[in-house]
């Protein structure tokens, strides 16, 4: 009776082991459906981000001529947060697109 026993347990294990590989492979296909996916927003999401990243740099330079203009000595303050922020908008749609391997 146990030898009966154990070959059942033996054979649900087997089983249990198949049953793993075939949802593996339907989560890999997942993966891959979801990357393509991704891919098709990358270039819409970088270029939003370069749109962004431009306003930013109008909008920074427009305040930093208006300082200056003024004569306010806090200049290189301004300039380096706004353009700062605008070189991180750029690089960061750069780097995007280079994760996804899209450049």
């Amino acid at each position: 009776m146990t030898q009966k026993i154990k070959r059942m347990w033996a054979l649900a294990v087997v089983l249990s082991l198949d049953l793993d590989l075939v949802f593996a492979q339907s989560g890999v296909t997942g993966l891959n459906t979801t990357t393509t996916t991704l891919k098709t927003y990358v270039d819409p999401v970088t270029n939003i981000a370069l749109v962004i990243g431009g306003i930013v740099g109008i909008v920074g330079a427009i305040r930093v001529y208006s300082k200056w203009n003024s004569g306010d000595q806090d200049i290189n303050k301004e300039l380096m947060g706004w353009g700062g922020s605008c070189v991180f908008l750029v690089v960061s749609a750069v780097v995007i697109k280079a994760f996804f391997g899209l450049t």
